[in-house]
């Protein structure tokens, strides 16, 4: 999803762990990581497993689906970068493989999200190349 507002707002910065994680969503895939040792999925991309600290981890490509844990309409940004995208949606998602993840809502009914409303990863362009998983209501 190309706007010229998302366009003009800031691009991820990635470090060490992140890195693949942004290459990914640069290729429309929402990856996250997987524990080898105990098979737990997390999010955000961290070097030790948070469940049993192991460092084999392996990144995977999630279904991009989740349901919408809790959320916050955003009236009044924090930077005037976000000041044209306003009111907007932040929203805790529950993804169907077990972590929660902060992120926008978006979608021309992003303003109507409910608590549990299923929902889809999408992708914005914020330029150069550079992409950020978002997510919009599924169609039900």
């Amino acid at each position: 999803m190309t706007s010229p507002e998302s366009q003009a707002l800031p691009q991820p910065i990635p470090n060490a762990d992140s890195l693949p994680y942004w290459n990914g969503a640069r290729e429309g895939k929402l990856l996250i990581r997987k524990c080898k040792a105990c098979g737990a999925f997390h999010f955000m991309p961290r070097h030790l497993c948070p469940a049993c600290w192991s460092d084999q981890l392996e990144w995977v490509q999630a279904k991009g689906t989740g349901s919408v844990h809790s959320y916050s309409v955003i009236a009044r940004p924090p930077m005037a970068a976000f000041n044209a995208s306003a009111p907007y949606v932040v929203a805790l998602i529950d993804l169907d493989e077990g972590p929660r993840m902060v992120t926008n809502i978006l979608g021309d009914d992003a303003l109507s999200v409910q608590i549990g409303d299923r929902v889809q990863v999408t992708f914005e362009d914020r330029g150069d190349g550079a992409m950020l998983p978002q997510f919009k209501r599924a169609a039900v």
